[in-house]
């Protein structure tokens, strides 16, 4: 028997320190002598409570390179350089950066339009509702049943026999046979026949019509004649009936109902709405002073917004400045290597080639002819589209720059060691083709991913120098010295 219970990227971790102000943001708090001027960057003043809350929830316990104020000046420093750099390049005008940057500064806010009281009353309206809906249609039911099942559609031969035999027990019930003890051996509903057909509270539209019409007909105390249903012929048997449960009883669940269906969130829209309409202020404009409000007197919540709003600028700005350039500049990758071949020689050789496994011997000369003499980069497309561009995979293949110890094949073909290659199978014959690298890479792509770190760390140092070239900065030792650090 069925039952209805009652039931752009996400960057902030970039964001390493906090601050700065911009277009969604009140401005700082003037200084004062509890809060003074920690350092000028860029001719904009920082507030020690800015660097403080920054160096703390970058320095707090379980961090592993903690730093000591001293040495965070710098990154700070770097940091609110970069900031800088995105303001004067508006990137805070970008349509892309205010739209995520206002989305997540209103999931800060939102909740304050919300109280306590709103949530009860909802509770409430959500149990009052409930209960007129179960009240007007009979209330709650306990019944207890015996099933014998039959499919929909049943042929009359098999309904007739399912009718003969519920009859049958209908007759013995009559005669004074025992309810529960019937259920427990005769129910095709075994979940309720474990407890002598003990079906628990049902409320109205819970169940089939047929079971719920005949079942609410019923008195405590009386059983049904046999009903059929699109699950079969039951007999019922009312335990009890009586209203919907009191409110008390149901708060917890449905304040969990609440929140798993996300009814806050269309509390707090109603009430938006509400008041854009009673104000003639939209809400995107009430959801931009409330922050506001809200970060005036709390410094958390207002490092919290500030510290998005500048994590999405420096990944913006980052990304245009060091992170795509690195990841795509082949010319300026290439030139890095070039100049710095040295940093990446190996210490043993490498083989950069293939291992390969074929079911014709035939293919192990095809698969050396189709590659040679193409960039290493092109070998996996030609393999797949000369060898296995159909239903059919004629090789497997194996590619990459192999240290002794990577690949029992290679270690076995190439580096002569004594070791065994586990047959793959289906593919019986095995073959290597490439070249050995005894002294090192022989171009960048060998060790890309080392190269472009190399290359981003290098166009990251260039331009800070850059940025301190262009900005002015300056910070006040007395200052420092008392930055509180827990």
């Amino acid at each position: 028997m069925k039952k209805l219970m009652l039931n752009r990227r996400c960057i902030v971790a970039v964001a390493l320190f906090a601050m700065h102000c911009s277009l969604f943001i009140s401005p700082v708090g003037a200084q004062t002598a509890d809060d003074p001027v920690i350092m000028k960057v860029a001719n904009t003043p920082v507030l020690r409570s800015e660097f403080e809350y920054s160096y703390n929830k970058n320095n707090a316990e379980g961090v592993i390179d903690k730093k000591t104020v001293e040495e965070y000046v710098d990154l700070f420093v770097n940091y609110k350089l970069k900031v800088q750099a995105a303001l004067d390049a508006k990137l805070d005008t970008m349509k892309s950066f205010r739209d995520e940057f206002a989305t997540y500064r209103d999931q800060q806010v939102r909740p304050s339009f919300i109280t306590n009281e709103d949530v009860e009353a909802e509770a409430r309206s959500i149990y009052d509702r409930t209960q007129h809906m179960v009240d007007s249609l009979g209330g709650l039911i306990h019944p207890s049943h015996i099933l014998l099942m039959l499919e929909q559609n049943a042929p009359k031969e098999a309904d007739d026999k399912a009718k003969v035999r519920i009859d049958s027990i209908y007759g013995a019930l009559k005669n004074g046979a025992d309810f529960a003890e019937l259920a427990r051996k005769l129910s095709d509903d075994k979940g309720s026949a474990q407890r002598g057909g003990d079906l628990g509270w049902i409320q109205p539209r819970q169940t089939v019509k047929e079971f719920e019409d005949a079942a609410y007909a019923l008195q405590p105390g009386e059983m049904s004649k046999p009903v059929k249903s699109p699950f079969g012929y039951h007999i019922i048997l009312m335990q009890e009936k009586r209203n919907f449960y009191p409110y008390d009883t149901l708060r917890t669940d449905i304040y969990r109902f609440i929140d798993q269906r996300n009814i806050r969130e269309q509390i707090v829209d109603r009430k938006l709405a509400d008041l854009s309409k009673e104000s003639g202020v939209e809400v995107p404009v009430l959801l931009e002073r409330r922050a506001n409000d809200l970060s005036e007197d709390d410094m958390d919540l207002r490092y919290l917004i500030r510290e998005y709003h500048d994590g999405l600028l420096l990944f913006e700005i980052s990304n245009r400045h060091v992170w795509e350039k690195s990841a795509n500049d082949e010319a300026g990758l290439k030139a890095y290597f070039e100049a710095n071949r040295s940093k990446y020689k190996w210490d043993e050789p490498r083989y950069k080639g293939m291992a390969y496994h074929v079911k014709d011997k035939k293919d192990v000369k095809a698969v050396k002819k189709a590659v040679k003499g193409l960039p290493f980069s092109e070998w996996a497309e030609k393999l797949r589209t000369t060898f296995n561009n159909d239903s059919i995979i004629r090789i497997r293949v194996e590619k990459g720059i192999f240290k002794p110890g990577d690949h029992a094949l290679i270690d076995q073909k190439v580096f002569k060691r004594d070791t065994i290659a586990k047959p793959v199978e289906g593919y019986p014959i095995d073959a290597v083709y490439g070249k050995k690298l005894k002294k090192g890479p022989e171009e960048y792509t060998d060790v890309r991913g080392l190269v472009t770190e190399d290359y981003r760390e290098m166009l990251e140092k260039q331009w800070v120098e850059e940025l301190r070239k262009r900005y002015t900065f300056t910070v006040y030792p007395e200052v420092l010295a008392t930055v509180n650090k827990h």
